[in-house]
């Protein structure tokens, strides 16, 4: 059919718009030929292109303010516009019969076709001769005024797409991802719990409570986002709570090994408790912060289900605190003060308590000298 003369091809009833529209996007490149090609159902025979896409400007839909329609504005380049003018002129007053009956708009002025690829998008009618920008009429609404303008402004890349493979996703695919992740997550908790229950004895019940702590106030925040900017869990969010994790352990290991030094330089663990929270502190919030930073720039720069795991690992951080502030610290205090906490072997503090740190060894007393 390309091979075809287009008023041959246009002129032969057997050709139809089907034929025509199937051919491979792009096929009408050629701007100084002829063609033919379809608008709906209706065959239409193209003269050669007397306006290019490179000679607009800018086009836009806007709200007509005098009859309230919507229409697509069209602004011209400076010899974009010569072109446009001599174009309308030309299709207004019919020079040497421009178009044909087919070609006739309801005024009886001929219309001008614009070609994307090989689609006729618009073939608004001529109603004057246009020297200055120009606007497209009809029953256009806000999205197809806007639709039309932004064909007209960028156009449209002619390429085609070879099918080489077809994968069929089960919706349920990503309700088996969420739920793998979800696992994960809850392994790594437990992973965690346990290893602190073997290396700190009573204290890894601290690390127990403020880790469903933390969880719940997760769940919560998720509940509460979810309701009012509609943020979904997805992968990359479970993947940013399961760092988090590591950044909650960590704060754990500053706290309790700076606990058994204080303990180590003689104090009692009542009076240790408060003394390794004042040099654990600096080191939390600091070692936090850094994640915080880190999570709000990788937030700003990135894209996608990046974002996600950005967030993520934000709001983990800040109930991180949250938790380490007005939970870990008084319950350790409260702790402090129980007997089992005494005790290397419940506690978990080792050897630091075997010896008791009151203790002191006895001064030898002075001998005494009998005179004689």
């Amino acid at each position: 059919m390309a091979v075809l003369d287009p008023k041959m091809q246009y002129n032969v009833p057997s050709i139809s718009c089907a034929q025509l529209d199937s051919r491979p996007a792009g096929s009408i490149q050629a701007a100084d030929k002829q063609a033919v090609s379809c608008e709906v159902s209706q065959k239409l025979f193209l003269d050669v292109a007397k306006v290019l896409g490179t000679d607009v400007s800018d086009a836009s839909g806007v709200l007509d303010q005098q009859g309230g329609d919507w229409v697509v504005s069209l602004d011209f380049t400076g010899d974009g516009q010569k072109k446009w003018t001599a174009l309308t002129r030309e299709a207004y007053e019919n020079t040497g019969g421009a178009c044909d009956a087919s070609a006739l708009g309801d005024q009886g002025k001929c219309r001008v076709a614009v070609v994307l690829d090989n689609e006729v998008i618009s073939s608004p009618e001529i109603q004057g001769v246009l020297t200055g920008d120009s606007q497209i009429t009809g029953s256009f609404n806000s999205k197809t005024a806007n639709e039309l303008a932004g064909k007209l402004r960028y156009g449209a890349l002619p390429l085609t797409f070879t099918q080489n493979e077809v994968q069929n996703v089960s919706a349920t695919l990503g309700t088996e991802h969420l739920k793998a992740g979800l696992l994960a997550a809850g392994i790594g908790m437990l992973l965690v719990i346990i290893y602190s229950f073997f290396y700190y004895r009573l204290l890894g019940t601290v690390i127990f409570l403020s880790l469903v702590l933390s969880g719940l106030l997760v769940f919560g925040a998720l509940i509460v986002l979810g309701r009012n900017i509609g943020y979904t869990l997805n992968l990359a969010g479970i993947a940013g709570f399961i760092v988090s994790l590591g950044v909650a352990a960590d704060s754990f290991v500053i706290y309790f090994e700076r606990l058994k030094d204080e303990i180590r330089e003689g104090r009692s663990p009542r009076s240790a408790v408060p003394r390794a929270w004042a040099r654990a502190r600096r080191t939390i919030i600091s070692a936090n912060a850094i994640t915080l930073m880190a999570a709000v720039v990788l937030y700003i720069v990135s894209v996608g289900t990046v974002k996600g795991f950005a967030f993520a690992l934000g709001l983990a951080t800040v109930l991180d605190l949250v938790v380490v502030f007005l939970f870990r610290h008084p319950i350790m205090a409260m702790f402090a003060s129980t007997r089992a906490f005494l005790s290397p072997r419940v506690s978990g503090l080792g050897r630091v308590l075997e010896k008791d740190p009151t203790d002191q060894p006895a001064k030898p007393r002075n001998p005494r000298v009998k005179e004689a």
